[in-house]
């Protein structure tokens, strides 16, 4: 009889299980208490500091210059084969990546955006623009 292959998750010992429906579906419909944390905890540290940190971007920065590196390397070999319409094109593929981001940092320009587009509201409506409802975090 032959030996099945495992399934990548028994190899490690345990498998990964089901993401958690219930928090899918509570973000779905805005009434997600582990998101509504999350802004919270980065409301609090924009107030007291002015600024997100996030111990993960090094490690992005890090892969994001590997991957763009790979990138120019192709274009190089595409350019060595003739293919120089090709490497150009990419070539401009890898300079305009977006950003990096890590997930607090992308949630913390929702939030900035979000209480700016308040304060425009606010203004054309011309109601004061610094209120309770204003402030990073309650």
């Amino acid at each position: 009889m032959p030996r099945r292959t495992p399934r990548p998750g028994a190899v490690r010992g345990r498998n990964k299980g089901k993401n958690a429906d219930g928090i899918f579906r509570a973000q779905r419909r805005g009434s997600s208490t582990v998101l509504r944390a999350r802004v919270t905890e980065i409301a609090k540290e924009l107030s007291q500091t002015g600024t997100i940190r996030d111990p993960a971007r090094s490690k992005l920065i890090e892969t994001r210059t590997a991957v763009i590196a790979n990138w120019m390397q192709t274009a190089d070999v595409l350019e060595a084969q003739g293919e120089v319409a090709l490497a150009s094109d990419v070539r401009y593929f890898a300079g305009h990546l977006p950003p990096v981001l890590t997930d607090k940092e992308r949630l913390a320009g929702e939030f900035l955006r979000h209480r700016q587009s308040i304060r425009v509201a606010r203004r054309a409506a011309g109601r004061p623009t610094r209120d309770r409802g204003d402030d990073f975090a309650r």
